[in-house]
């Protein structure tokens, strides 16, 4: 009796979890601009992921971002698949801001460091958008206390102050990506936005030009950890954040 009074609201839980997920396309798709995306560009999807030998059914997505080479790369892996595989990249086109992560409400930054979406709005007036969790965890400890920023996204058009914009028409590849991935119960879809590729010339040439300011290079070096990991495993890491602000991975 005891089991069965333990067990049976887990599984109401489990059951109420998985069918809100599975409406979580229908949803989206009462939306006008959500479905002229797909009537778009759903063929493109479905032709990237049938070439990497991924189900749309069973995938779900990572997204890292470059500011300096303004550069975003989707990877995604299926229920087969342990590790992620490259599906595509976009050009960021446009940035503000410098290198080095958002701090203070108005400093016109793009964040750096490890988000989710937490936010899917295809009512955006950049078209279509995907809400980042700015401040995360470390922000909060890092960045201003009572006024930290916020309303970070990627999103269409062509016009930023602190966000990563894709121009309407590749945002619609990245919003169908994450709407499928969170379709099939991706919670949590992890996005890594980083200064440059930190295992290049670009991030030696960051490294001197910095040289004298060790609190920036002591969050670039914590950041270098996790895209090393996923460099070098194609699995995102996994990481805890301490009381100083720092990942440990």
């Amino acid at each position: 009796m005891l089991v069965r009074k333990i067990i049976f609201p887990v599984l109401i839980l489990l059951i109420s979890n998985f069918l809100s997920s599975q409406c979580f396309k229908d949803q989206q798709l009462q939306n006008g601009r959500v479905r002229n995306a797909y009537k778009e560009k759903e063929s493109v999807i479905l032709n990237m992921l049938q070439s990497k030998g991924l189900d749309i059914n069973a995938m779900e997505i990572f997204i890292r971002a470059f500011k300096k080479e303004k550069k975003l790369e989707v990877w995604g892996r299926d229920s087969l698949h342990k590790e992620f595989v490259f599906l595509k990249e976009y050009r960021i086109c446009r940035t503000s801001g410098q290198e080095g992560p958002k701090r203070k409400q108005g400093d016109g930054q793009i964040p750096e460091g490890f988000y989710t979406i937490d936010r899917f709005n295809p009512w955006s007036q950049f078209h279509l958008s995907l809400g980042l969790n700015y401040p995360n965890r470390s922000d909060k400890i890092l960045s201003d206390k009572k006024h930290p920023g916020g309303d970070i996204f990627i999103h269409g058009s062509c016009v930023t102050i602190g966000c990563l914009p894709m121009t309407n028409d590749k945002i619609k590849e990245i919003y169908i990506l994450a709407v499928e991935a969170k379709n099939n119960g991706q919670q949590y879809i992890p996005v890594h936005v980083f200064p440059v590729k930190m295992d290049g010339d670009i991030y030696l040439e960051l490294i001197e030009k910095y040289a004298g300011d060790e609190d920036l290079l002591e969050f670039w070096r914590n950041l270098e950890e996790g895209y090393l990991y996923f460099e070098m495993n194609r699995i995102v890491p996994e990481f805890t954040v301490n009381e100083e602000g720092i990942h440990c991975f």
